[in-house]
């Protein structure tokens, strides 16, 4: 059986090993020149959002032995509004290096594989599809799906980040929510050691938006955040990603083609997050491989994940500074602390946040909608 995988990122490398432990050895093809070579930024993993599962790295050790060493556990995630800061103080999920880091989770999955990686690969997936059973597209985006008409782009996305030095405590990231400087896009901070730092910047390229200039919009907040912080930051390396196309694609599988990664469409809309579905994406597409499982079936949760993750996001975006600061508030105050804390604790909880408060945000979101078409 000859398996071809695009891509040596999460996805790919995750979909590699599952598969060497089945007995099979495929072969992955890299553009670039090694494992991670891109930016080094910081993300999260958030359990909390992946309900019932209750410990995304456990989970995928446990099962699929697959081996994750992350930055920190997160025990605190401090949230920012206009004029407001919020704690959510329980253990909710991890950080993690990503890129050219040695200690990245595409370095760390690398070293779990056998295999040889054919990087600067040129290949075209039409030239795989003629010389292997299988092809794994797990490129990183979703150009490929988009390309074979398989995908669904619900917006696109510009990012702008930076590493910073100062002094941080690598179990509190810090995000930010401030429509009067980043207009329905949001801010984050993640410390990946006591001294560095990603800052970085998002938000949807809709009409209004694009009109603005990115370079002021960025130093409002970086302003912003160092005073936050009490620090000067320091910055030592900086990236810029525009127009990133977030959807999901239409099928998992065509024919003995699966999408992995970005290419299935694992980053969630709500707030950016995505590994641990590419992660699992890798995973059932060798399972399917090997007869372990349906891709198609095994994907569906993942699915209403998405689409529940989107709900999310247009609930933040229909939200005034006014109704972020009332509601960040509020997560300081001793009922509604207790509710969070009881709801986020890791070990004893699997209440799925997210698919539960989808009916209440969709009511938001058809009210405001209706509302603007009655002002029109």
């Amino acid at each position: 059986m000859k398996v071809a995988i695009m891509g040596a990122g999460i996805a790919g490398l995750s979909c590699a090993i599952t598969l060497e432990k089945q007995g099979i050895t495929p072969t992955i093809f890299e553009k670039r020149n090694k494992v991670g070579d891109r930016f080094i930024n910081a993300e999260s993993m958030f359990s909390i959002l992946d309900r019932p599962i209750k410990d995304n790295l456990s989970y995928i050790s446990e099962n699929y032995n697959i081996n994750l060493k992350p930055i920190d556990e997160i025990n605190k995630l401090s949230i920012h509004s206009k004029n407001e800061i919020g704690n959510i103080e329980e253990k909710i999920g991890y950080t993690n290096i990503r890129g050219r880091h040695e200690n990245s989770y595409e370095n760390q999955l690398a070293k779990q594989i056998k295999c040889n990686i054919n990087f600067n690969s040129n290949y075209e997936y039409e030239e795989l599809c003629k010389n292997f059973d299988y092809v794994v597209l797990a490129t990183g985006d979703g150009e490929y799906a988009s390309h074979l008409g398989n995908y669904r782009c619900d917006l696109t996305c510009t990012i702008r980040g930076v590493t910073v030095e100062g002094e941080f405590i690598t179990s509190n990231p810090h995000i930010w929510f401030n429509y009067d400087i980043i207009p329905k896009g949001y801010a984050w901070l993640i410390p990946f050691s006591e001294k560095e730092a990603n800052l970085s910047i998002a938000y949807p390229d809709y009409p209004d938006n694009i009109k603005l200039n990115i370079n002021d919009m960025w130093d409002r907040f970086y302003s912003l955040a160092c005073k936050d912080s009490d620090q000067n930051f320091k910055i030592t390396d900086k990236f810029e990603i525009t127009r990133y196309m977030m959807g999901i694609c239409d099928k998992p599988k065509f024919d003995n083609t699966y999408f992995v990664g970005n290419c299935f469409g694992t980053i969630s809309p709500g707030l950016g997050f995505g590994q641990f579905s590419s992660i699992l994406t890798g995973v059932y597409a060798a399972y399917d491989i090997c007869k372990m499982g349906c891709y198609q079936e095994l994907t569906k949760p993942l699915f209403e994940n998405y689409n529940n993750s989107l709900v999310l996001r247009k609930f933040l975006e229909n939200l005034t500074n006014d109704q972020l600061d009332f509601h960040i508030k509020n997560l300081d105050r001793k009922v509604i602390s207790k509710l969070v804390d009881k709801l986020c604790e890791t070990n004893n909880s699997s209440i799925d946040i997210l698919k539960l408060s989808t009916p209440v945000m969709k009511l938001w979101n058809e009210y405001k909608e209706f509302k603007g078409q009655k002002i029109q």
